[in-house]
């Protein structure tokens, strides 16, 4: 008997499969002001998730809420035009399910993005960074509870979550752009609070680069689905302790248009590559 996990993404593939035959091969989840990146898909097909059974409704500003299917530096993609948290009210499952819906679609490797705040002093805002490795802090993980053994591994390994080899062309493709790209550790709080100093001091001491309130649960989930990774994180504010101003969304989503071409850029060639 196939599980409850199973019957929904099998029934959100089917609804999407009376839209669309597409096929995509990656799958793109764009984060907090990173939305813009899917006006350079050549659309066939938008979606909104409100239409798709199962799939959580976007509530936070800039989440514009949609599935596009289309291509992008010459490859067939699909678009989650905004993610769920887990300050939203959402359970594991239901952030992922979108991550799951894409590896039943076909999709074989995975880009994440994200707003997060530097920990590292040598970054600035607007700098984007290539995320290397992770610190799950949400307090919580996807693959809790029974194991659906068609859609993974019980005991998925994580020593490499993000693709080395996808690392390398995301690097060499910052530099044929001229692009400054930092590369570092990204660790995940539930939010929706920001930090206090004495808990950024914590976050840099275990080894933070930056901080954010998302993707690793879509992470963990791809892994588990055999799944490559490559993800970026956009930073919209500077956590340095000793130099703590107040930050607002207006400022974040500021930071993240600038960053936004950038990655785009970026993203794109990295496509032609792969």
């Amino acid at each position: 008997m196939a599980s409850e996990l199973r019957t929904h993404i099998d029934e959100s593939l089917a609804y999407i499969r009376s839209l669309t035959q597409a096929t995509p091969r990656v799958g793109i989840i764009l984060g907090t002001g990173l939305s813009h990146l899917a006006n350079e898909v050549t659309q066939q097909t938008v979606i909104p998730y409100n239409d798709i059974p199962h799939m959580p409704h976007s509530t936070v500003e800039s989440h514009a809420g949609r599935l596009m299917f289309g291509t992008l530096g010459g490859t067939d993609v699909v678009v989650m035009q905004g993610r769920f948290h887990y300050y939203e009210g959402y359970t594991m499952r239901q952030i992922t399910h979108g991550v799951r819906v894409m590896k039943a679609l076909g999709v074989d490797t995975l880009i994440v993005s994200n707003a997060c705040g530097a920990l590292n002093p040598l970054y600035c805002r607007s700098d984007i960074m290539l995320i290397t490795d992770h610190i799950n802090l949400l307090g919580d993980n996807p693959l809790i509870g029974a194991n659906d053994d068609s859609l993974g591994p019980r005991f998925p390994d994580m020593s490499d979550p993000y693709t080395q080899s996808l690392q390398t062309v995301a690097e060499q493709s910052a530099l044929e752009l001229g692009l400054k790209m930092q590369q570092g550790v990204y660790v995940a709080v539930a939010g929706p609070n920001l930090e206090t100093r004495a808990e950024y001091r914590f976050l840099r001491t275990i080894g933070a680069d930056v901080v954010g309130m998302s993707t690793i649960p879509e992470v963990i989930v791809a892994v588990h689905s055999s799944m490559r990774v490559l993800g970026f994180s956009v930073i919209t504010d500077e956590c340095f302790p000793d130099a703590l101003k107040p930050v607002s969304l207006p400022e974040i989503l500021e930071a993240a248009a600038v960053a936004e071409p950038k990655l785009t850029a970026i993203i794109k060639r990295v496509l032609e590559k792969i």
